[in-house]
């Protein structure tokens, strides 16, 4: 990878905030976008700006190619067995709760358990935690170990005969950890329960094999992955799909519409009902042209590099408490750390002054934060387009925010 070359087609990186040159620090958040994906959008709008599926006309016809080969795209992405696994939606959360009404709501029943992490994001707890109480089902947590890791041993503790779900994040944003979801999923499937992956985290990180993962549900969105907002996927074997039923109905998901009956349109549609998400899919289909160009397992590397100088780095600075696996092979390139008498979010405030963008509060992971004995903490995190002197600059510009506070202190 040449960073510098890559770093040449994200505009946004090429200005001053508060007087300095941009850090962004903060792609856990959102990614910036490549021009590539930039350009994708406006030439839609520009040039062939129509609805798909139903149009025949040039526009339309266009369109639904572009829409449509978005999916093929996204299909050889992650290694599905076919394109109709592949369902369009807002994000990650939005399939996650397609996944607990449309597969939950049919299967779980009271007394049956579904099995989540305490390093789950918000995305990934509330929709169980919905779907227990209308099923009267139990919600259960698998515990982490002291480097914030998962063991296959307290899974296996945790999943009994009666779990119907086992849903963990394939990354997690606070801790950098990467779980073992092959595994995790050979448990599920031992005891009869299926197994959801909220894959936020990894897709845009590293390669992601769904058939390899073996998991029967897998939720990310575009936007942690250089594509526009607003556009994410559902995976799902097709077997399961097939068993579902819509959540969302509309237009473009039916196939007949009678006075009190309709019948839904084959899949994946029947799940995308309305105008769908076009210029997000064709987004995200130019984002991961632009990824497997560069090729993930060289982003991967690179990140893992980067992990290991910020761990290095930030290590030397007094009073840092540095949450998640130490070893920079077991997690992705993120850093969420504590600073001594100094809150994060004022960190973040200091850090900003000097053009360096992190994030602070509890990372839409509160229960995480209960179980680590804090109320929030500040959060780096790197992708393709960082360098490891922009760290440098962040751990000089830590150690100057622990100075400034302990003198005004």
């Amino acid at each position: 990878m040449n960073t510098k070359d890559i770093r040449s087609y994200f505009p946004i990186l090429h200005q001053e905030v508060n007087g300095h040159p941009l850090v962004y620090l903060d792609s856990a958040a959102t990614s910036q976008k490549p021009i590539q994906v930039i350009e994708a959008l406006e030439k839609y709008y520009k040039e062939y700006n129509s609805n798909v599926h139903r149009g025949v006309h040039t526009l339309g016809t266009k369109a639904t190619d572009g829409y449509e080969g978005a999916r093929d795209k996204v299909q050889s992405f992650i290694n599905a067995k076919a394109r109709e696994e592949i369902v369009f939606t807002r994000g990650t959360t939005t399939s996650l709760n397609t996944v607990a009404r449309g597969y939950g709501d049919l299967y779980v029943e009271a007394g049956d358990e579904i099995v989540i992490s305490y390093m789950e994001h918000h995305s990934n707890i509330i929709p169980w935690q919905q779907l227990a109480k209308r099923k009267g089902a139990t919600l259960k947590y698998v515990p982490l170990q002291q480097d914030g890791t998962i063991t296959v041993e307290d899974v296996q503790a945790t999943v009994t005969e009666n779990t119907k779900i086992v849903s963990i994040m394939h990354v997690s944003n606070v801790l950098g950890s990467i779980n073992p979801i092959k595994e995790i999923s050979a448990i599920a499937h031992a005891h009869g329960a299926i197994m959801v992956v909220d894959g936020a985290q990894s897709s845009p990180h590293m390669k992601v094999d769904v058939q390899d993962l073996d998991c029967d549900f897998f939720a990310f969105s575009g936007h942690k992955m250089g594509a526009p907002t607003g556009i994410g996927v559902l995976y799902g074997k097709q077997a399961l799909l097939e068993k579902m039923e819509p959540v969302e109905f509309g237009g473009e998901m039916i196939d007949f519409v009678g006075l009190q009956e309709s019948t839904w349109k084959e899949l994946p549609w029947k799940f995308e009902g309305g105008t769908p998400i076009i210029a997000g899919a064709i987004g995200l289909g130019a984002a991961i042209d632009f990824l497997q160009e560069i090729g993930l397992d060289a982003i991967e590397a690179h990140e893992h590099k980067l992990a290991a100088y910020a761990l290095e780095k930030m290590q030397t600075i007094p009073g840092m408490q540095i949450f998640g696996p130490m070893d920079p092979m077991k997690r992705t390139g993120l850093v969420t750390f504590t600073m001594d008498e100094v809150h994060p979010h004022d960190v973040a405030t200091v850090l900003d002054t000097q053009g360096i963008a992190v994030r602070a509060g509890h990372h839409c992971a509160q229960p995480l934060m209960k179980y680590l004995n804090v109320s929030s903490t500040a959060r780096a995190s790197f992708y393709l387009y960082n360098t490891e002197e922009e760290i440098d600059q962040l751990t000089t510009a830590l150690l100057k925010t622990k100075e400034y506070f302990s003198d005004v202190f």
